[in-house]
């Protein structure tokens, strides 16, 4: 059964590779535990006790048991719909309290001190010394893609995993816009500014002198100097690394605190929910409204150092 629904999740609901092993992990688990027959095990009490063992014994964060829970209801509710089961035991078991967390952003003055820097990576100068496959070409390159993996994330906001999906087809230089394709199968499109499609041009002129050969519109758009397509993990040493160079960023540094960063600074310069919504590819306003927090916080330090009454502790007068 679990492997009927794990066939459902990828084909049907078109969940990532990644979101299936993940969800595959977690049934095993809650199997493993009962150690009894699934369908037997799929009882309030059997949840609640598993919900207790990841809490307690196993000492795991509340978010990440609301997402074994969530799991098993996802795949309690498949077995109501193919008649293995009359109601969802799931649904009442009640859930660990989460703490809201605010989304981490790098500031705009820190994403700045990037590029200024590596801008000399990216620009047609460079290029000119990509001669074919030769050590120098290649250490060249590698910083070319690095410096454009960041442009991408930064400037789009989109996911690691439609970085990694991206074929040279999906961008249209005439149009300036790029074609992404998100969670649940569902594709959407993101304006690219001038310079950022400059960048990528003078990158696939780069990789078609590094591989030797004229590339297709089916090719993936970003490869490594050894022509493979991008993995999760390389994309997130190459943010590691590139931002590590910056002295004012000291959190953690991956791809989503990039989405982060853009959807903050959209939302400080006046864009509106909707707009930021839809060019993150949320599937619900909910999703997005999160960032409204941090400008919130932005406002309140502003207050806090402007406002007269609020430098006065709140009392009247000067």
């Amino acid at each position: 059964m679990t492997d009927e629904y794990i066939t459902y999740v990828k084909e049907v609901r078109r969940y990532s590779p990644r979101t299936c092993e993940l969800y595959s992990d977690i049934l095993k688990e809650f199997s493993e535990f009962c150690d009894r027959e699934i369908l037997e095990s799929l009882t309030p009490s059997m949840i609640r006790s598993y919900e207790v063992y990841l809490l307690d014994s196993r000492k795991e964060d509340p978010r990440t048991v609301n997402l074994h829970l969530s799991v098993l209801s996802g795949f309690c509710k498949f077995l109501m719909k193919n008649g293995h089961l009359k109601s969802n035991p799931a649904r009442v078991v009640s859930r660990p309290k989460v703490e809201k967390r605010l989304p981490v952003f790098y500031r705009e003055e820190s994403m700045k001190e990037y590029f200024d820097r590596t801008e000399h990576d990216a620009s047609e100068e460079t290029l000119s010394l990509i001669t074919g496959d030769d050590k120098v070409s290649k250490q060249l390159y590698s910083r070319r893609l690095s410096r454009l993996i960041v442009s991408m994330l930064y400037s789009t906001g989109m996911r690691r995993s439609e970085l990694i999906g991206l074929s040279i087809g999906n961008v249209d230089f005439s149009r300036k816009v790029m074609k992404v394709r998100g969670k649940g199968d569902k594709t959407r499109e993101i304006p690219l500014v001038p310079s950022l499609c400059n960048e990528i041009s003078l990158y696939l002129q780069s990789v078609e002198t590094i591989e030797g050969r004229a590339r297709s519109a089916t090719d993936p758009l970003l490869v490594t100097v050894t022509g493979s397509k991008l993995y999760p993990v390389f994309v997130d040493r190459v943010i590691k690394s590139e931002l590590g160079q910056v002295g004012s960023i000291t959190g953690r540094k991956s791809p989503h605190v990039l989405r982060h960063s853009l959807a903050t600074e959209l939302l400080n310069e006046g864009a509106d929910l909707n707009s930021i919504k839809e060019l993150l590819g949320h599937s619900s306003l909910a999703a997005t409204q999160v960032y409204t927090h941090n400008s919130v916080e932005k406002l309140k330090k502003v207050y806090l150092t402007a406002h007269p009454r609020a430098k006065s502790g709140g009392k009247n007068g000067d």
